[in-house]
């Protein structure tokens, strides 16, 4: 083990979590500061999820659904009609105002737009200034706004609206940058599947919650139902945020309560012995990057397939099937929740395939990205070729999108992989270029299925994103990595040379357990530093 660890005179820093267990530094497995900014990251997610979610639910309670001429929708007769999972019995409900079908799309929209702008330019920000504040204070901005949005609509109608809900998409841009450059410095890379998988899956925690929730303080709630959503998710995106801001720090070495074992674990298994730097962005290397586009091309795709799973099969199933599953708030809840719970044991599993020693990152990464991208691909191509069955297109449908989960032990946390250094960079600009290319699903099936809703225009929907799916997962398992790239200046983390000392050193490395290999690592940080 010595001899492996001596290595022209100096220990290799993807090898530093041994030395660490070696001496001590390695941290008990209690709850420790990592594991808190890893809850409070996932609570952001989860969060995140709820603001950009609930306003589906609210207007529906907020329409009046009956003062408005309902758009004459096309039905296929294909398949018989049922006597369950009716629409029907809500087209009663008058709320308070008369927006037509495209003004509700604008509304629903505009979060989006803001929240699609913001992305570069936070990723970049935090790059220079720091990720924490920048997550914490658009939070609260987006929360603090959750206030105003009934006194918006009351007082100014769709237009302000509309207005504040861009705002509260401007205030959320930063999250998954910010979240992603904020796990580059807190998470050593063994634990990077599961932690990345625990917090990005409060994605999906928090529409289990905000669905059923919006429902019923919409049907419950008080000033009027509706207004009551947007309260009490602002009241709990306000605490989150003044906790995270008051509690949550930038990196290890930087907060004040972290014990000192932990520190050493984090730094030494990520940097090093070096100090942390940040170099220029090295924009020309990155844009050269096989691994990059692999990465990108792998977003690219999801989010087409997955607005395609969970936007478009629910109309397919309402258009062709006659049957709703947004009238049922358990079936809306179940593909959610099986890719939140799913996400979670892939990345428990992709950990320990890491730390078992039979796999590298590389094919970690690729086989979990297989299984979260040819998994839903073949539930699409399937559910087109279900006919006329809803129960075996519900399950297909719940499947798909568990087995999705596998994405965030794939190509969500690759970017940690690739370059810690500016892994919120480019989480920016593919997070960016993802969410536009998810607005692309929905303009796609809307044009192929146009006044003929049937089975078989369906199926060119179902199979185009197949398609897309299979394509860009091939893509990312040819040219994928789960090395660090030069270009995120790897040489500068490892430990420097020895000095006059070093043969005495070596002598001391090779006749020893492995614990003066800490020791002289140790000496030598001592001597970067002074």
């Amino acid at each position: 083990m010595a001899d492996n660890r001596n290595r022209s005179g100096h220990v290799l820093v993807w090898e530093q979590a041994d030395m660490a267990s070696d001496e001590g530094i390695l941290p008990t497995k209690r709850f420790g500061t990592r594991h808190y900014t890893v809850f409070m990251l996932f609570l952001g997610m989860a969060n995140a999820y709820v603001m950009r979610t609930n306003m589906s639910v609210a207007i529906v309670a907020m329409v009046n659904q009956t003062a408005i001429e309902k758009d004459s929708e096309v039905f296929d007769d294909e398949c018989p009609d049922t006597d369950y999972g009716d629409d029907t019995h809500d087209s009663g409900q008058d709320g308070e105002f008369i927006w037509s079908t495209s003004m509700q799309g604008y509304i629903l929209s505009s979060f989006f737009y803001g929240y699609v702008i913001t992305q570069i330019p936070f990723g970049l920000l935090a790059k220079r200034y720091g990720a924490m504040r920048f997550l914490g204070w658009g939070m609260l901005l987006n929360s603090v706004f959750a206030f105003v949005v009934p006194v918006a609509a009351r007082q100014g109608g769709a237009g302000w609206l509309i207005a504040v809900r861009f705002i509260q998409g401007l205030g959320e841009g930063p999250i998954v940058p910010c979240t992603h450059a904020m796990l580059a410095k807190w998470i050593p890379p063994n634990e990077r599947s599961r932690v990345g998988s625990i917090v990005y899956s409060g994605a999906q925690f928090g529409t289990v919650i905000s669905m059923p929730l919006s429902g019923l303080l919409a049907d419950h709630g008080f000033d009027g139902g509706w207004p009551s959503i947007f309260y009490v998710f602002g009241i709990i995106g306000t605490v989150w945020s003044i906790a995270f801001l008051l509690t949550c720090y930038e990196d290890p070495v930087s907060h004040p309560r972290i014990r000192e074992d932990e520190k050493k674990y984090i730094q030494q298994s990520l940097w090093g012995n070096a100090s942390v730097h940040i170099p220029p962005i090295p924009w020309m290397s990155i844009a050269k990057s096989m691994p990059f586009y692999a990465i990108l091309l792998a977003h690219l795709g999801q989010n087409y397939g997955y607005e395609t799973l969970m936007t478009e099969l629910p109309t397919y199933m309402k258009q062709v099937l006659r049957f709703s599953i947004k009238t049922n708030g358990v079936l809306s809840a179940l593909p959610y929740l099986a890719m939140w719970l799913f996400s979670i044991v892939v990345g428990w599993v992709a950990d320990w395939m890491l730390t078992s020693g039979r796999f590298n990152h590389t094919w970690t990464r690729k086989i979990s990205n297989s299984i979260g991208q040819y998994g839903p691909a073949i539930a699409l191509i399937v559910a087109s070729f279900t006919g006329c069955s809803r129960a075996l297109t519900v399950a297909i449908l719940t499947i798909g999108v568990g087995l999705n989960g596998g994405i965030y032990a794939g190509f969500k946390i690759n970017h940690l992989d690739i370059t810690p250094r500016y892994a919120g960079v480019l989480m920016a600009f593919t997070n960016c270029s993802a969410n536009l290319a998810g607005l692309l699903a929905p303009i796609a099936a809307g044009n192929i299925i146009e006044g003929k809703p049937t089975i078989a225009q369906w199926r060119i929907v179902f199979v185009i994103a197949a398609c897309v799916y299979l394509f860009t997962a091939t893509f990312y398992n040819v040219f994928a990595s789960g090395a660090r790239q030069f270009w995120d200046d790897p040489e500068n983390d490892e430990p420097q040379k020895p000095s006059i000392e070093a043969p005495a050193m070596h002598s001391e490395v090779n006749g020893s357990n492995g614990t003066t290999v800490a020791t002289l690592t140790h000496r030598n940080v001592n001597e970067q530093s002074s």
